[in-house]
């Protein structure tokens, strides 16, 4: 299937996927500009790059099945290992920070558990 092949409903799916998936993408990245602490900082990309990269990965496996003419399901796999390794990564940064900021008696520390 060439690019004039391609149907005109699922140019617009596939735009559409990848365009929301990019606009998640962009407002975890100014929640990382915006937010003052690392506790909020670490909430607002680590939701929003997951969901931004889910729909940036089901335009692509769209798009590829499309082209390919059979299921395309390669592009799941990325799409497991960033749903997995995305909040365990979060909780591993959030508890080394609470972590240092009791030993290091900061205030603003969350309390000890």
């Amino acid at each position: 299937m060439t690019g004039g092949d391609f149907p005109l409903w699922a140019a617009c799916l596939v735009v559409a996927l990848a365009l929301a998936g990019a606009g998640f993408a962009l407002t975890g990245s100014l929640g990382l500009i915006r937010l003052r602490t690392f506790y909020e900082r670490t909430h607002a990309p680590s939701l929003s790059a997951t969901l931004g990269a889910t729909l940036i990965l089901l335009s692509s496996m769209l798009l590829l099945s499309l082209v390919e003419g059979r299921p395309v399901l390669r592009d799941a796999l990325i799409g497991l290992f960033i749903t997995v390794t995305t909040p365990v990564t979060l909780i591993l940064l959030s508890r080394a920070a609470a972590h240092r900021d009791r030993h290091e008696k900061r205030p603003g520390a969350p309390p000890k558990t």
